[in-house]
C-alpha cells in the first residue's frame, strides 16, 4: 500500500481552516467534513488510487464525515502538532477549496448526498463505510463524464483541478501543465 501524502488528517483539516481564515469566512464543522470528503475523492483520482490522508469516511445522517475529526473538534480546534502539506497535496487543496469553498454547507451537504458513494454507503447501513474505490470510480473522469446530466453529476478531476501559475521571465503570471515526452518505440 502506497503512502498517504499527509501523516493525519489533521494538517488537511487545519489547512482548510486557515485557508477559510485568511479568506475571512468562518469555515462551518459540517462544510469542513465535506471538503475533506472530496479532498481525499479527488487526490485518488489524480494520484491513482493513493490517499491524500489516513482517513475513513462514513455516511452519517447530514453527509460523509471522517470520525476522527468530527471528535477531535466537538470541543473547538485541538492543540496539535502539523507537518507542512507537501507541493501536489497544496495543488490539490487549493484546487478543491476554489472549487467549492464558495458553496454554503447546504449547498455542498445537498450536492455530495446525491453521489453514489455517499448514498450506496448509506443505503447499506448509517454510519457505514464509503470506500476510497467508490470514492475514485464516481468523481474520475469517466464517470463523472456518465453523470454531468444527473443531478448528481460532479466536475470531472481534469476540469476540477485549477492549472499551476507560475511567473515568467518578466513576472507575467502564466499557466502551466505538467509533461511528458512521448515514447520512441
Amino acid at each position: 500500500m502506497r503512502p498517504t501524502a499527509v501523516e493525519s488528517c489533521f494538517e488537511i483539516a487545519f489547512w482548510f481552516l486557515d485557508r477559510a481564515l485568511n479568506d475571512g469566512e468562518y469555515l462551518q464543522p459540517p462544510k469542513l467534513q465535506r471538503l475533506m470528503y472530496l479532498a481525499q475523492a479527488y487526490y485518488g483520482v489524480v494520484q491513482n488510487g493513493a490517499k491524500l490522508m489516513p482517513a475513513t469516511f462514513i455516511a452519517a445522517d447530514d453527509g460523509p464525515q471522517e470520525p476522527t475529526i468530527f471528535r477531535a473538534f466537538a470541543r473547538g480546534r485541538p492543540m496539535v502538532d502539523l507537518k507542512p502539506v507537501d507541493e501536489v497535496a497544496h495543488h490539490l487543496l487549493d484546487s478543491v477549496w476554489r472549487q467549492f469553498g464558495a458553496y454554503s454547507v447546504d449547498k455542498l451537504n445537498d450536492l455530495v448526498k446525491k453521489h453514489p458513494p455517499y448514498a450506496d454507503a448509506m443505503a447499506v447501513s448509517p454510519l457505514a463505510e464509503i470506500s476510497l474505490g467508490a470514492m475514485i470510480e464516481f468523481y474520475g473522469e469517466r464517470n463523472a463524464a456518465k453523470a454531468r446530466g444527473k443531478d448528481a453529476a460532479a466536475p470531472s478531476a481534469e476540469k476540477m483541478m485549477r492549472p499551476k501559475v507560475l511567473r515568467n521571465a518578466v513576472g507575467k503570471p502564466v499557466s502551466v501543465k505538467g509533461w511528458l515526452p512521448k515514447r520512441v518505440p
